[in-house]
């Protein structure tokens, strides 16, 4: 069953509840996050991606994965 955005939002409110979240896309298996925390200063991008795939709790994960892609933009905020 494909996920809707407040879906995502919340598992990721879980891991990054301070963060500033966007959740784009209409079809439920390809969508896209930005995710502004404080937590992603001074780590890279591809830690700062796993982090959001950790916080997903294997949503992304296998055949039947219920979201399928997910575009990321993470960062600290400015």
């Amino acid at each position: 069953m494909p996920m809707n955005p407040h879906q995502i939002e919340e598992l990721l409110r879980e891991t990054f509840p301070d963060a500033e979240i966007e959740i784009g896309g209409t079809d439920g298996v390809h969508m896209s996050a930005m995710v502004v925390d404080e937590s992603f200063r001074g780590k890279n991008r591809v830690q700062q991606q796993r982090a959001v795939y950790a916080a997903l709790k294997g949503k992304m994960d296998g055949s039947d994965a219920e979201l399928h892609a997910l575009a990321l933009t993470t960062r600290a905020p400015d």
